[in-house]
Order: structure tokens, then sequence, then C-alpha cells
């Protein structure tokens, strides 16, 4: 409707775009652009997906012919409008998706560089599942000062409640053995989709070699994967071709998959955020859906954050669980450390005092 209003049904061969969607991973772009340029067929909206990994010359030519919503991950866009042919002055409309991951310290220079392009006056957007305090500090940069806030479900960290959530407290050694057992009782027809998470690349290789020789069909995907192939092993999973997959937290967020009925994290995450994150890849559109942890000691940091999620969601809390600890740390802001105290958006404005006998030269 933004694109259409502003246009007033003048498409010009050329024209620079009027709408910006930035996402933290390919994948995740790629999906928008897919629905994007589905809603904007009918009626001449012209949608490109910019992402690193593949021929900068095709997203070039689709820039020069002139396009309406521009959707790209920050790394590729950045050096698109270094190049000089990405040209965002006239965008007035911009969403971040996965906001809270967009505004970290990973990305937070890119976006802030990206955002510096566009129209002072726009529209911003942001969505996400969670929202932690200390990116609203952030945020607040690039939003009005009074935003409109949607809130669905609860404001607190809460997990989707059609999810059951099983958390199980072992040790390293055990996990492999563990996996394979679950995989027997949630995987037996090898037909239905299972999405097993770990944390680090070179755990993805691992443990889809360990499935391989026991003679699971697996497939993975990981940051240092090639995209073709990355796309490739999500397209198999997606299509059911090959239903269990392996994969870092690139596929924790936003990714739409139907029918995942179980997520197993093989490892847990370094944030309670990106464990919401990755259960909410089942129990979508209302489906129900299982998430089963592996939980070690070497997370126990993170015990007092999870058992508020059981709680809050309803689930079984292990004696187990229980024994780290039920305290949470409190999180230090990156940019300003552990005392870093969160100003609310009601607060009074500073009022500025200016001394008649100051000594400052006027």
């Amino acid at each position: 409707m933004h694109v259409l209003n502003e246009r007033k049904g003048k498409m010009s061969k050329g024209r620079n775009p009027l709408c910006l969607v930035l996402s933290p991973t390919r994948e995740l772009a790629q999906q928008i652009s897919d629905v994007l340029c589905d809603a904007g067929k009918s009626c001449g909206v012209e949608s490109v997906c910019l992402y690193g990994g593949t021929s900068k010359g095709p997203q070039i030519a689709s820039l020069k012919s002139g396009v309406d919503i521009v959707i790209g991950t920050p790394g590729r866009l950045k050096d698109l409008i270094e190049m000089g042919v990405c040209c965002l002055k006239e965008v007035s409309f911009v969403v971040l998706d996965e906001a809270d991951r967009m505004l970290d310290m990973g990305f937070e220079q890119e976006v802030r560089s990206i955002l510096g392009q566009t129209c002072s006056a726009r529209q911003m957007v942001m969505f996400s599942a969670t929202w932690p305090l200390l990116v609203h500090q952030l945020s607040q940069e690039f939003m009005d000062p009074n935003p409109v806030k949607v809130v669905v479900g609860s404001e607190d960290l809460a997990a989707n409640h059609d999810v059951m959530q099983i958390v199980e407290v072992l040790d390293d050694r055990s996990r492999d053995q563990r996996l394979v057992t679950l995989l027997e009782k949630y995987h037996q027809s090898q037909r239905n989709r299972v999405l097993i998470f770990v944390l680090y690349k070179y755990e993805t290789k691992r443990v889809e070699n360990m499935l391989l020789e026991r003679g699971w069909n697996v497939v993975s995907i990981h940051g240092d994967k090639a995209q073709h192939e990355r796309t490739k092993a999500l397209s198999l999973f997606k299509k059911g071709s090959c239903p269990l997959m392996i994969a870092t937290d690139v596929a924790a967020r936003g990714l739409d998959i139907p029918d995942v009925e179980v997520v197993i994290n093989y490892s847990f995450p370094l944030t309670t955020e990106d464990y919401v994150h990755r259960i909410g890849r089942t129990g979508r559109a209302g489906k129900k859906g299982v998430a089963h942890t592996f939980f070690m000691q070497q997370n126990k940091g993170l015990a007092g954050e999870l058992v508020n999620v059981l709680r809050e969601a309803g689930q079984i809390v292990p004696e187990a669980l229980l024994k780290f600890g039920t305290h949470v740390k409190k999180k230090e802001s990156k940019l300003y450390g552990a005392h870093f105290k969160e100003i609310s958006l009601d607060a009074p404005k500073a009022k500025k005092i200016i001394f008649d006998d100051s000594d400052d030269d006027d």
C-alpha cells in the first residue's frame, strides 16, 4: 500500500526503491522475498532479494531495471551501496525482521550505516518474538519517541504454549546415544520432519557424520556451507525428501517450515532468547509440537531463565535442572556494562540548566 500510494501508478524504469526489509540470514531474506514477489505480481510492485554467497550480477541487473522493495542481509546490501548500484535515498518504509538480532553488536554498525542512507522521514517497523531490555535503548534511536507497540502473548520472555518442552540434564558423552534413541522414538517412520539444533559449525558436521554412519538420511545447514548447498538442504527438508535436518542458529529465526513435528536441541544455545526462537520452529499456525532439549553442566548459567520459561508455559521442570539454582543472572549491556539502567519511554526528559556565573566562554 505504501508503494502504490507513493508511486501513484507511475512505475518508471530504473526507479529507486521505496521500501527496505533487513533480515539477519539469507534463508529468511529469501522467504520474505518469495512472499513479497508473490504479493506484488498482481499490482506491479517489484522486489529484489540481495544476499551474499551468490553472484552479484543478477542482483545488480534487477536494481538497475528499477525496483520498489529491497529485501536483504546487511553484508551484501552494504557492498552494493558502496559500489554505487543500490540507492536507498528514497526509502521511506523500513522493516527490521528479527529486530533484536539486527540491533545486537554483530549487526549494529552495518544496520546503522544502511539506515543512514535512507530518507530521514521514514516509517520504521520492527518484528521479533523476543525483545530483551537491552535492545530497547538502541531501538529507540531509530524509532519515533512514542512508537505503536503490538504485543501478541506475553511481553516477558515466553515460549509458544503449543510446544511441549522436555528438558533433560545429561553429560556431553551421553548425547550421541541419547540422540539416536530419541530419533528411534520421534522419527521411526523417517517421514515426519525433525529438526536438530547444534551450537557450532563443526558440531553440525560431526553429528551429521555420526547419524549417516548409523544409517539415518540427514541433511545439514550452517554458515560455512556454500549458499547453493544451504538452499538445497533446506529445500529437501521443506519438501520432505529428507525430513531430518541438523542446523546451527542460522535456521533458528523466522523460517516458516510447515509441519516440523519435533525440535531436538542437541546443544543448548548461548541465550534463552535463542532457545525460544529455536523451539518456535515447531507448533506453528495452531499445530502442536515437541521440543526435546539436552542441558549440560556448562549451560548452568542459563538454568534460572529456562526454569522461568518452562513454568510460564506450564511445563514440567526436572529436578536435575533445579539443582543448578533458579537465580536469573542480570544481563549486562554490551555497551554500558553491568550497572546499565534501562530508562523507560515515559521517563521525564532531562532539563538543561545554564548558570549565569559559568566560567565557560560564551
